[in-house]
Formats: C-alpha cells, sequence, structure tokens
C-alpha cells in the first residue's frame, strides 16, 4: 500500500477518516443501536452550539423543529452559512433537481455527459453547496448533520463515507488530478428542513449519492442509494487504512458461497453485465420479472446471509430507521429473488449481482479500473416504492 502526498487544501482533511472495519453484526436487525458515530474534536460540534444555531434558525424562518432530528440539525448546519452559501444550499424540492445523481464526477458532468448507466442522472451537473467552500466550523456542523442521517456501525455509514471522501482524495493525488477529491462533492437541501412538510438531504459526488427523504419528520425515502469505490483495494490516506466497501463486499460474496451448487446455477443469469441495470437516469424502470433464485428455496442460514447483505446498504442510512426498513424486507424476504452473473467471488470484471424483492432491489457490479489499475465497484441500492420518497412526477 501507498500513501498519497497530502491535498493542498488543508480544510478537506477535517474529514477524517477511520481505520479499517470487520464485518458488521446483523443483530441490529433486531435490537438496533442508538450510538451515534465516533468523531474526532475537529469534525464534530458540541451539542450545545448545534442546539443554539438550529434555533436561531428556526426562529428566522418561523418553522418548529424537535431537538436532535435531522431537520434541526440541517437547521443548525444552514445557520452557520452566510447568505450566499446560504442559497447554493437551499434548492427547490422537485424531482428533477432530485435526480440530480450520478456516479461520475462533477467535471465529467459539467461537461455534459448524462443519462444512461453509467451517466449523469438528471440533465445537468449536481446542485448544492460544494463541501470543500465550507470552513472548520461549518464543515464540523455538517458532520453532525451526516453522522444523524447516517448508520453508526463500522464500515457502513458515516464512517463508510468518510473512507469514501478519502479514496477520491487519494485519487486526485495518485493519476486523477483535480477532477477528484472533496472538492467535487455537494450538499443540497431540497425544500427547507423541518419536521412538516416535504424535503430531501442530498449530499453526493464521484461514486456517491446520498438521498435521504423526510415527510413530516420521518424518514419517506433512502434511496435512490448509489456506492462505488477506486481503489476498491486498501489504501493508506493520512496514516489510516482505508476500504470503504469492503463489507458490502464481503456480505456479497458470502451469500453466493453459501449457496449449493444447484442453487448457484438456479441463481446464474444467462446474460453479462457489464454495469448496473437502474443506474443514474434510470429512474422508476424497474424489471416487471424476477429472475434467479427465490429466497423462499433457502434455508435459514442461507437467508440470514441474504438479510446481511442488504443490511450493508439499509444500514448506510440512520439506526432507527435502518431497523425500519430492515423489518420490511425480512418480512418479503420469501418474495425476493437472488440472480448474479461471472463468478462467485465478485471480483472480476463484469461480475455482478442483484437481489430484487416486492421492495428492495441491490444491484453489484464490478467494473475496470479507470484512474488506477485493478477492477473497481458500482453498486446503488433502490426501492420499488420509495424512491425519492416514493415522488413519480
Amino acid at each position: 500500500m501507498t500513501t498519497p502526498d497530502s491535498p493542498s487544501l488543508s480544510r478537506r482533511t477535517l474529514l477524517g477518516s477511520l481505520p479499517v472495519f470487520g464485518l458488521f453484526a446483523l443483530a441490529a436487525c433486531s435490537s438496533p443501536s442508538t450510538s451515534t458515530p465516533t468523531a474526532t474534536a475537529s469534525t464534530t460540534p458540541a451539542p450545545s452550539s448545534a442546539a443554539a444555531s438550529a434555533s436561531a434558525t428556526a426562529s428566522a424562518t418561523g418553522s418548529t423543529t424537535a431537538a436532535g432530528t435531522v431537520a434541526q440539525l440541517a437547521q443548525s448546519f444552514q445557520a452557520t452559512l452566510g447568505t450566499d452559501l446560504q442559497s447554493q444550499l437551499l434548492q427547490d424540492y422537485s424531482l428533477a433537481n432530485a435526480k440530480l445523481w450520478s456516479n461520475l464526477p462533477q467535471a465529467l458532468l459539467s461537461g455534459g455527459m448524462g443519462g444512461g448507466p453509467g451517466g449523469g442522472g438528471g440533465s445537468g451537473p449536481r446542485i448544492g453547496l460544494n463541501l470543500a467552500d465550507l470552513n472548520e466550523s461549518q464543515l464540523s456542523a455538517f458532520n453532525t448533520l451526516l453522522a444523524a442521517a447516517t448508520g453508526s456501525a463500522k464500515g457502513l455509514g458515516y464512517d463508510e463515507v468518510q473512507q469514501h471522501l478519502n479514496a477520491d482524495e487519494y485519487l486526485g493525488a495518485n493519476g486523477g488530478g483535480n477532477d477528484y477529491g472533496r472538492s467535487g462533492y455537494y450538499i443540497a437541501f431540497l425544500g427547507s428542513p423541518a419536521d412538516t412538510g416535504t424535503w430531501e438531504f442530498q449530499f453526493g459526488g464521484h461514486h456517491l449519492a446520498v438521498a435521504n427523504t423526510y415527510k413530516n419528520g420521518v424518514l419517506a425515502g433512502a434511496t435512490p442509494s448509489f456506492r462505488g469505490i477506486e481503489p476498491n483495494s486498501a489504501f493508506d490516506y493520512n496514516g489510516t487504512t482505508n476500504q470503504p466497501m469492503a463489507a458490502k463486499e464481503a456480505a456479497f460474496a458470502a451469500l453466493l458461497a453459501g449457496l449449493t451448487t444447484d442453487q448457484q446455477a438456479t441463481a446464474k443469469l444467462s446474460k453479462t453485465y457489464s454495469d448496473l441495470l437502474l443506474g443514474p437516469g434510470q429512474d422508476w424502470a424497474f424489471p416487471t420479472t424476477k429472475e434467479g433464485l427465490q429466497v423462499s428455496k433457502l434455508s435459514s442460514e442461507q437467508k440470514k446471509l441474504v438479510l446481511a447483505a442488504i443490511a450493508g446498504y439499509a444500514n448506510d442510512i440512520a439506526d432507527d430507521d435502518a431497523a425500519t426498513i430492515l423489518r420490511r424486507y425480512e418480512n418479503e424476504l420469501d418474495g425476493t429473488y437472488v440472480a448474479y452473473s461471472g463468478t462467485t467471488a465478485l471480483t472480476q470484471q463484469n461480475d455482478y449481482i442483484r437481489i430484487d424483492g416486492p421492495s428492495v432491489w441491490i444491484e453489484f457490479s464490478m467494473q475496470r479500473g479507470i484512474v488506477l489499475s485493478g477492477n473497481h465497484p458500482h453498486s446503488l441500492w433502490r426501492d420499488r416504492n420509495t424512491d425519492y420518497g416514493g415522488t413519480k412526477d
């Protein structure tokens, strides 16, 4: 493993990485943790400061939010910004704006690439506030919001996002140049954060899309949720080891390895999949016919492996919300299908796996390297009912 040079913008190091992790426990499905992710003093503000900022914002906007909610912390972050940055952060709530996510770097989207698998989700580049424009106190407030909206499991949620940002800095320092790094990530509030009405917390950049939609203070949807990574192997950054998607990949590999030879044959797709079927721009285009191996035909131990693979994505969101979603997916497990193409190791180019249920849709596709040698994954979690919080037009 090699260590890249430190990035030129010191503020980019404030979202420091966390150590590489072990495989997460599925026990969180039945007994969700309510702990918050550990963060350094430079990335997480004191609760009293956050509460004071949120109160100031709520007073200014006339909205009322409960202390500690994602909406309240969003208001707290907003209150740290000046007028110009707030105008960039606050965007209209619309499906057109919600679709402005992608796996591509912002520079490619600005150059007009969009639509279809591997391309942009909407008709233009990402909107919102550039992460690299935040000062230390603003970044601290944002990290508090991000930690509340994402999961606390090691290697998933908040931890995975921090490692993901480190990976893009690594790419920039090792051949990718200025098109990569934290300056390519954007924060947007679609609508006004509040415990009434509808709004979306949108955060994304190269290989990352967070899209949490809230209705009357309740999470209405956490998808589309995109995760990809390059480099895929472990790498060192600022003295820590990172491998952001290791837990997800281990869960998929364990699932396929846990099938018998006959079950693997049933699950194997006849086509080769070189990319995601429902990637950016392919909204509400779920196949009407399910393919592969039906989970109802699996043993109880094999079903646990399927649920563990699903949990690798559901646990990217706040713990209590993840537990609620996982209960729904577990209740629908017998009507869920597992399918794959390529090898069961999921390490070779064009290796692919899909989990398709009455609600859940998860895809994982191994791609060739773009900046570095070696393969790297694209993956996507969608929900047949709650993508974009259920908004279809």
